[in-house]
């Protein structure tokens, strides 16, 4: 049988995909809330507590990859030169992304509520509109790991329809 991602790994990464495309849009939709809305509160506490369950299973996905062996990786020499940068990427602006977050909401010096169950704290105002520019930080940044998303899927695709190899079979759990 020919070495296959874990179950953990491929559960995670769906979870993971899952969040950061449901937290993309929600973000979109959230900055054209009104004070007048009932999710203006709502929505933001949810947004914070769902990235920072993201943050942790990120880490986790972090680490099992260093602990766990994988499976051989398809394509050329470029093609796998290509997939670790785009994955270190991914990895890179996924964490970025979670720091310009928790400086977005505790600038001001409160803790985040993660969905009332705990909090964390906030270190407050590390420097001059931090809020501001963490805001616009966390906003390309999204949008990059957008892109770098949309552009991990097509590669996935293109090893399942082009290159006929087991790929996104083998983060399907297909055999």
């Amino acid at each position: 049988m020919k070495p296959r991602w874990s179950r953990p790994i491929v559960i995670l990464h769906w979870i993971s995909a899952i969040a950061i495309v449901g937290m993309f849009a929600s973000g979109l939709w959230m900055v054209d809330l009104t004070y007048y809305s009932d999710w203006y509160k709502t929505a933001p506490h949810w947004h914070k507590s769902v990235g920072l369950i993201l943050l942790a299973i990120t880490v986790i996905r972090l680490v099992t990859r260093v602990v766990t062996s994988r499976p051989p990786s398809h394509g050329t020499p470029l093609e796998k030169r290509l997939s670790r940068i785009g994955h270190g990427l991914l990895y890179t602006l996924i964490i970025m992304l979670f720091a310009s977050g928790y400086l977005i909401s505790t600038a001001d010096g409160r803790s985040i509520d993660v969905f009332n169950w705990f909090s964390v704290p906030a270190m407050g105002e590390f420097f001059e509109n931090q809020e501001d520019i963490a805001g616009k930080a966390h906003f390309y940044i999204a949008w990059s790991v957008i892109v770098l998303a949309i552009i991990h899927a097509l590669a996935a695709l293109k090893h399942h329809f082009i290159r006929n190899d087991d790929t996104l079979k083998q983060m399907l759990r297909l055999r």
